[in-house]
């Protein structure tokens, strides 16, 4: 069932004496423009001066607002470059007050057009309800924003893996946040989304821990694998606390179990170049590993 939001009412009084003055001022100027059609085009000709005056004051406002703007940002940056400031709540600060200034200059730029900025916040204010709803989900991201900023799941440098995505977080602004992928794709999560859902941080601890499931062929001597592997693991220094057992023996392999303790940086150098030795390493000296095998009976 919809519910209908019910709009603001219109003045018609108020409506009425504004058509009323506006045709007035229209025939006090033709009256002026038949009597007298110098003086007409005079008073036409200094109003638009005025007008066209105002529209070049608003112009070299913005201008100048927006020149003034890039300056605080820059300011702001490297204040924060200078006190070491978290990059996520850098990034987030700088994002807020340059929409804040943004939109300090479009209004101080519609006062100085003779707009009335008073009846402008009037109306906004009359259609806020529907303003609201419209951007139901970007005020989301920005409260979501907010928590992020608050709770710090993730900082900036962190690797995380969000919403189906994985990737090092370069930027969180007032409603996204950017993940630069592994093959350097850039992936911009929703603020309200990431803070709502499961945030996994692979970089907040100092160290990781490697697995690795070994299957070995039927018949191969658990103690002589374990202590090749053992040996293995002492010349790699990136190593600490290993770990290394049988797992499981099942109809197709002997399976072994390794678990290797790294710092969080060395994960991924440890993880391909320690399975490449290992399975070199253990060929050469006679080890073989699973493989499946199909049977015909004849």
């Amino acid at each position: 069932m919809m519910i209908l939001q019910q709009l603001p009412v219109i003045d018609e009084e108020k409506l009425q004496k504004t058509t009323d003055s506006l045709k007035t001022v229209t025939e006090q100027f033709v009256t002026v423009l038949k009597d007298d059609p110098e003086t007409a085009f005079s008073q036409l000709g200094h109003s638009a001066l005025m007008f066209g005056l105002k529209v070049l004051a608003a112009i070299l406002i913005y201008l100048l607002g927006i020149w003034l703007i890039k300056k605080v940002k820059n300011m702001l940056n490297r204040n924060f470059e200078r006190k070491h400031t978290d990059k996520t709540i850098a990034s987030f600060t700088s994002s807020l007050i340059s929409a804040v200034l943004t939109i300090l200059v479009i209004t101080l730029c519609i006062s100085t057009l003779g707009i009335n900025t008073t009846s402008l916040a009037a109306l906004l204010a009359a259609g806020g309800m529907a303003i609201g709803m419209a951007l139901s989900g970007t005020l989301q991201n920005f409260a979501g924003g907010i928590m992020l900023l608050a709770f710090k799941p993730f900082k900036a440098g962190d690797f995380i893996e969000a919403q189906g995505y994985s990737g090092t977080v370069s930027e969180v602004n007032m409603v996204s946040t950017k993940l630069i992928t592994v093959d350097n794709k850039v992936i911009i999560i929703p603020n309200g989304a990431l803070s709502s859902g499961n945030i996994n941080n692979y970089s907040v601890m100092q160290t990781r821990r490697v697995d690795y499931l070994v299957p070995m062929a039927h018949g191969t001597d658990a103690d002589s694998f374990i202590k090749a592997v053992n040996a293995i693991i002492i010349e790699d220094k990136r190593i600490s606390e290993p770990f290394v057992a049988l797992n499981k023996i099942d109809a197709n392999s002997v399976e072994f179990v390794i678990k290797l303790w790294v710092k969080t940086e060395d994960y991924w150098s440890v993880y391909h170049e320690f399975y490449q030795t290992l399975y070199t390493t253990l060929t050469a000296q006679g080890f073989e590993f699973a493989a499946n095998r199909l049977e015909i009976n004849k």
